[in-house]
């Protein structure tokens, strides 16, 4: 429709526009001409058709709250329903009063989506809940409080839920926080204590270690370290900034003592290394006996060799500590190896086992002797089943009077 369709102008520049309720004046332009007075009220009327417009796009986009668009569709309808302008006023209030069932919607789908993002909220504060109580049983010092710390900063993240469950929550995240905070400050405390005890048994030990560092009693002093050695690891560190500086005195004080033991060690293998040379020529002598051993003769007169070789062992002396294992393991394996032998000549000789071997062939002897006889007596009779029965109990018998005649030759 024209703009004449919506307005007129009275003669004295009066212009009016035309409602559902009737004609109402808008204002007067009596400096133009009719034309150009409703041109400037019909301009004013594209503005709020304009703003309608606008205010339409942005609802429509989602880009304002529903309070806050109810809000602009109520100041536009108020300023559309009494604007100074020409033209269909009615519909633009008729548009913006289509606006509100799109806002109705907008605003249930927001409430389900508050609703749904606190579900989300609560689950997710529920859980960092849980992980801050369990954390406030654990004994994680080290890694618990960032992780608390952590948790806080998830939290704050996270939107208010309802404020009954929101507050309760809180109370059992912060009650863990700070019963965890109680027992990680009451475990360093104990940690400090027990460090500061550990410090004054240290150095105690180290007063000792430093006495002893110039003792020549090379045994029982190298055994009282070893004890000093346990205590200290029992003693559990002290204090961070000491622990280092009091291990340096303590391992200087043992340094000290075993590096005197060591040079005296040192000097008395040199005294003992002409000892090592004649046990080298002792241990040949001895073990040109190994092959007698293994013949078996004489194991009497090998014994005497051998106990000569070694009482010249033993007045030789002490060898180096690095040969004392070579020389006395080679030395011994000579010595078992006459003593097996003199223990398997024993087993040969056994009075016992002897007079049992005797016994046993005697007893076999006499039996075979019985069926001997049982056997002719029934190849007399023609007996064909009893002559078989006795020919297989002779045959058995002769085979374990043979064995036993071969175990009897062992102990001759």
């Amino acid at each position: 429709m024209t703009s004449e369709q919506w307005g007129r102008v009275e003669e004295d520049g009066t212009v009016y526009v035309k409602t559902a309720e009737g004609e109402r004046s808008v204002g007067q332009y009596p400096e133009g001409t009719p034309e150009e007075a409703l041109a400037f009220f019909t301009n004013r009327f594209d503005q709020l058709a304009f703003e309608v417009e606008q205010l339409e796009r942005r609802v429509h986009a989602g880009k304002t709250s529903p309070d806050e668009a109810t809000a602009a569709v109520k100041t536009v309808v108020e300023k559309v329903t009494d604007a100074n302008a020409v033209g269909d006023l009615a519909s633009l209030v008729a548009r913006l009063e289509a606006l509100a069932p799109v806002i109705a919607t907008q605003r249930e789908a927001r409430k389900a989506e508050r609703a749904a993002k606190a579900a989300e909220a609560k689950v997710a504060k529920e859980a960092l809940v849980a992980e801050a109580e369990k954390l406030a049983q654990s004994n994680d010092w080290r890694n618990g409080a960032n992780r608390l710390r952590e948790l806080l900063d998830q939290w704050k993240a996270l939107p208010r839920i309802d404020r009954g469950s929101d507050d309760a929550l809180w109370r059992r995240f912060s009650t863990a926080r700070t019963a965890y905070t109680r027992r990680r400050k009451a475990h360093f405390a104990e940690l400090n204590a027990r460090r500061e005890d550990a410090k004054v048994i240290k150095e105690r030990i180290i007063v000792e270690a430093e006495q002893l560092s110039a003792s020549t009693d090379w045994g029982p002093t190298a055994g009282r370290y070893r004890d000093l050695m346990r205590d200290w690891k029992a003693a559990g560190p002290a204090p961070k900034d000491v622990d280092d500086k009091l291990w340096k005195q303590f391992r200087a004080a043992q340094d000290v003592f075993f590096g005197a033991r060591d040079d005296a060690n040192a000097a008395l293998d040199a005294e003992f290394a002409q000892n090592a040379v004649v046990k080298e020529g002792l241990l040949v002598e001895a073990q040109e006996l190994l092959p007698l051993v293994e013949k078996g003769d004489d194991l009497d007169s090998v014994k005497r060799s051998f106990r000569d070789i070694a009482d010249r062992w033993d007045e030789a002396g002490k060898v180096p500590r690095d040969r004392i294992k070579e020389l006395e393991g080679a030395m011994r394996k000579v010595e078992q190896a006459i003593k097996s032998a003199e223990d398997d000549q024993w087993r040969k000789s056994d009075p016992e086992k002897s007079a049992r071997a005797d016994d046993m062939i005697a007893k076999l002897e006499e039996a075979i002797a019985q069926v001997e006889s049982d056997l002719a007596k029934a190849q007399a009779s023609g007996d064909a089943r009893k002559i078989k029965s006795l020919e297989e109990n002779l045959e058995s018998r002769r085979q374990f009077l043979e064995m036993a005649k071969r175990a009897s030759a062992d102990f001759s």
